[in-house]
């Protein structure tokens, strides 16, 4: 005897068609790291302290014949963030001829105030140029929670309109918003180098080299400084037994004199 099967429900419905339109190139980790320097900066009112700071650059790409992809996202050595934040993409569909920019909720970086966010548009729009100079940029919508203030709304149109998109507001209260570009070729590949720099493999252990090198130093000069509290020390403590023998003679002489005053 055989079973009957068992109707097919809409939660395994949706989920058959979530994992159909699935994109094989959705989870792709990240295949190349860069190492990158934030320099330090003055501390800011709303995101406090900017202390100089390392972190690591991924990134992944596909040159497919109907699309490409390029994937950057960055890594905080000691911390966590968000599935959605630090991730920026930049898809190519080569029948319409068309370049989106992406993630869809919008591109949000941690540590804010950094220069991040252009850093990295300005990362996908060079790979785009390279490659798509001639396509149309796709009008994204710009999620409206990241202008709940004027300052962070002109923070975010700033930001874009430095790399040459246009910001169009689609309603009088100026909360819902898209960008774009008529071409990929006027869209500008350049950020704070002075906030964010790259720093290549030779770059790096070089500083590491002077690091070890300072630190020695420092050893050495600590080791000295502690012979010569050594030093003081010992001295310190002749002298503490110079002057208790000078007290006591002192007073025996004064103890002397009485005695013979009274005789």
């Amino acid at each position: 005897m055989t079973d009957n099967p068992q109707p097919q429900t809409a939660t395994d419905t949706a989920a058959q068609e979530v994992a159909e339109q699935a994109h094989p190139w959705a989870d792709l980790p990240p295949e190349h790291f860069r190492l990158l320097r934030l320099a330090a900066l003055p501390t800011d009112r709303h995101t406090g302290a900017r202390p100089l700071r390392f972190i690591q650059l991924g990134r992944v790409e596909r040159l497919g014949k109907q699309q490409s992809l390029l994937r950057l996202t960055l890594q905080l050595p000691g911390q966590r963030v968000r599935k959605e934040q630090n991730i920026l993409e930049v898809w190519a569909d080569h029948e319409q001829r068309l370049v989106r920019f992406g993630p869809d909720k919008g591109l949000h970086v941690q540590p804010e105030n950094r220069g991040l966010g252009r850093f990295m548009l300005a990362q996908g729009i060079a790979w785009a140029r390279q490659h798509f100079a001639h396509y149309q940029v796709q009008h994204s919508p710009l999620p409206s929670k990241d202008a709940f203030t004027e300052e962070a709304r002109a923070r975010r149109d700033h930001c874009l309109q430095a790399q040459g998109f246009v910001v169009e507001y689609l309603d009088p209260l100026q909360i819902k918003a898209q960008c774009g570009a008529p071409r990929v070729s006027s869209l500008h590949g350049d950020w704070h180098t002075e906030k964010v720099q790259i720093v290549e493999l030779l770059d790096a252990a070089s500083m590491l080299q002077q690091a070890d090198q300072s630190l020695r130093e420092q050893e050495v000069k600590v080791r000295k400084l502690e012979e010569r509290i050594e030093v003081f020390k010992r001295e310190d403590g002749g002298l503490r037994f110079t002057i208790t023998c000078l007290v006591a003679f002192c007073v025996f002489q004064a103890g002397l004199l009485i005695w013979i005053a009274t005789r």
